[in-house]
């Protein structure tokens, strides 16, 4: 901390650009709330297996991931690491840690506090919105304009606080439109203001562990619930070969080319592919971990119910078809081959869930595990061009 106040600061542009960029201390420790509200929201999705309980859990999730996202937007434009900024943010981490208390029965008797909770954590982003707009005289038009939009949505939340069920959803839903589509009413003002190219992808790839971690916290959950025996064990290492794969076909295929071209030309498109493409990865990763807590902990010789095999299917089957636009679009390497492939895998996945009953749940997860698999020894065979920059298409 250089001094103990000073004002937000810009921290994109030619010369930052230059910078090595990497996330602060403060943003790794912002983080772990996040890790709670996740863990939280899919413990949620555990004890409601069906798809009013899915609905349900997206629902909740889109609050927890767009709260992460709006800090995370600021930081990587504004941030400065003063005693404000600190406090503004601890502040932020309360609120979230009080989002991840009411979840347990966010759409019934604690969305009330799961509201006051949202409208808490976005009060402060647009105080330090209003701090930008304030200080940083080219930042000004765009930092009104989230300001202003992301306050339209939080006082929604706050009046829906007041009113019954299930108009407060139908407040919320109305909300988290308005939060979603600020950024995109304000494309023309984030031309000059692209976010940095170094910075952005290391944090979205940390939430992905974030939600890539509920995958391995339930294989532990889903073995220390059996008796130790070996189809338990054998569906534990299916469970982490999905996860593993999962990490693998991302993290492997991610990189700043994407951005870095965009922001040669100024393109906003590509960013807001970015932004919007992950919310189904990461609803999809999140998801992916509850449905192998539940193959990991079904009884040995009982085959899995309807829902249970849809969700650990149809939410490996969302990760991939999310990664397989999101290689179409050149947000992460460009390659027809890989969109195919991911689809492909998606199609295979839905055709599993549809007619997969009366299956074990080993045999589930195994072939679940081999389809990932299948998609990681893909992306061995056929390697990288040797100019990932330029994102020439294959």
């Amino acid at each position: 901390m250089k001094s103990w106040l000073q004002p937000p600061r810009l921290r994109i542009g030619e010369e930052s650009e230059q910078e090595p960029r990497h996330a602060t201390w403060l943003e790794l420790f912002y983080d772990l709330v996040f890790v709670v509200a996740v863990s939280q929201v899919a413990h949620n999705l555990h004890g409601h297996v069906s798809l009013s309980g899915f609905l349900g859990f997206v629902f909740l999730f889109m609050p927890i991931w767009w709260a992460w996202i709006g800090t995370t937007f600021y930081s990587n434009r504004f941030d400065s690491d003063d005693i404000g900024h600190r406090l503004l943010t601890g502040v932020q981490m309360i609120a979230i840690a009080a989002l991840a208390v009411n979840i347990h029965d966010g759409l019934g008797e604690t969305s009330a506090g799961f509201a006051l909770s949202y409208f808490a954590s976005r009060v402060v982003l647009v105080i330090e919105y209003l701090r930008a707009a304030k200080h940083i005289p080219p930042a000004r038009g765009l930092a009104t304009r989230y300001a202003t939009g992301f306050a339209i949505a939080a006082s929604l939340w706050l009046l829906s606080v007041f009113v019954p069920i299930p108009l407060r959803f139908a407040l919320w839903g109305l909300g988290l439109l308005i939060d979603l589509a600020t950024p995109l009413t304000a494309s023309h003002l984030q031309q000059k203001l692209l976010p940095h190219l170094e910075h952005l992808p290391e944090r979205f790839g940390l939430f992905t562990i974030i939600v890539l971690g509920e995958a391995i916290i339930a294989v532990v959950n889903g073995v220390s619930e059996q008796k130790w025996d070996v189809q338990s064990a054998i569906a534990a290492v299916f469970g982490f070969s999905i996860a593993f794969s999962l990490w693998w076909i991302y993290f492997e295929n991610i990189n700043g080319s994407a951005l870095r071209s965009a922001g040669a030309v100024g393109r906003i498109s590509t960013y807001n592919v970015w932004l919007y493409g992950h919310l189904p990865l990461v609803i999809g990763l999140a998801a992916t971990g509850v449905g192998v807590e539940h193959v990991v902990s079904n009884e040995a010789g009982t085959a899995l119910s309807d829902a249970e095999r849809w969700l650990i299917c149809g939410s490996v089957a969302l990760c991939l078809l999310s990664l397989g636009i999101l290689h179409r679009t050149g947000v992460i390497f460009k390659c027809k081959v890989r969109t195919k492939y991911r689809i492909g895998a998606a199609a295979v996945l839905l055709v599993l869930a549809a007619l997969g009953r009366g299956l074990s749940p080993l045999i589930v997860i195994a072939l679940v595990a081999v389809i990932c698999t299948l998609q990681v020894l893909q992306d061995m065979y056929q390697g990288h061009p040797p100019n990932w920059v330029s994102q020439r298409e294959i």
